[in-house]
């Protein structure tokens, strides 16, 4: 509990949590060596369990399982895409809006020449940076090397983490205290993060980052569309109170024309807007979770010199 009385993402422990279970066993294409050890032990062991095939009788325990399970099927695809798009738009500059427990400017060899920002709510940000202390004694002596700092040691250049609650904090004015240059073009990654927010929050941040990119620059955005089957499951989970992230619900989805024109209304054109369906099939990857994976969406959007 961070000092506001706001609890950190159960969602990013999720997500992180799904990124374990599937390191080294999903496809050759998705590796994601530092989430185990952003975990503590009591998240380690669904992961474990889901690694082992070995579901847990009690009905809690099964529920913890099966969607630690659902969540490795979702993350492969959309790690695996976010990851080639960034590298795709290497700029010096990587903004991760929402960033929860991502892992990439500790894995991302390609980012040893970039500056990243960490954007999220105070209270997630003190739990990672918890975590990271955590689980620099923990990896140290496997392939991460021999690691002695206060905190797991980034790959990238720097990482400079940058407090913000979406909901009533100035975007730019943060980044600009932490000393994002908007002059030059910068990759933006925003991922799990839309259907948490209000479409309102969602314009308001695309606008404050659209103020902060020139040219260049480049929009990597994971959102999810409408689906009735996804949104009853998400109800009964709510109401039964079996879900660990319950408690924090979906308040946005959007079409992919609804988002490519949001984005348009800011000069970023989409390249590129495929759902996670198609993407875990091109990969081969498991895909149980049709439904899930078929409304979760990666879109690509590049800013370009206006038409005059």
């Amino acid at each position: 509990m961070s000092e506001s009385g706001r609890a950190a993402s159960r969602t990013a422990v999720l997500v992180c949590q799904g990124r374990a279970a599937a390191h080294g066993r999903a496809t050759g294409q998705f590796g994601d060596p530092v989430a185990v050890g952003l975990l503590r032990d009591a998240e380690r062991m669904p992961v474990d369990a889901v690694r082992a095939n070995t579901p847990p009788a009690g009905w809690r325990e099964r529920m913890v399982y099966e969607s630690v399970r659902a969540c490795a099927e979702v993350v492969v695809p959309r790690t695996v895409a976010i990851d080639e798009a960034v590298r795709a738009r290497l700029t010096g500059q990587l903004v991760i809006l929402g960033a929860g427990l991502d892992t990439r400017a500790w894995r991302l060899p390609e980012l040893a020449q970039t500056d990243v920002w960490e954007v999220d709510h105070p209270a997630s940000q003190q739990d990672k940076r918890a975590r990271l202390a955590a689980a620099a004694p923990m990896l140290r002596g496997t392939d991460e090397g021999d690691l002695l700092a206060a905190e797991l040691p980034a790959v990238a250049r720097t990482v400079r983490f940058t407090p913000v609650d979406f909901a009533v904090d100035d975007l730019g004015a943060a980044l600009h205290a932490a000393g994002h240059d908007p002059s030059a073009p910068t990759t933006w990654l925003w991922e799990g993060v839309v259907p948490y927010l209000t479409r309102d929050e969602v314009r308001a941040t695309v606008a404050a980052l659209a103020a902060r990119t020139v040219p260049g620059s480049a929009l990597v955005l994971n959102y999810q569309a409408p689906s009735a089957r996804a949104a009853a499951g998400r109800l009964l989970t709510r109401v039964l109170g079996s879900s660990v992230t319950s408690g924090e619900p979906w308040r946005s989805l959007w079409r992919p024309q609804q988002m490519a024109a949001l984005l348009a209304e800011h000069g970023l054109r989409v390249v590129s807007d495929d759902n996670l369906l198609a993407l875990a099939h091109t990969l081969g990857s498991p895909a149980r979770g049709r439904t899930a994976l078929q409304s979760g969406r990666v879109a690509v959007a590049e800013s370009h010199e206006p038409l005059t």
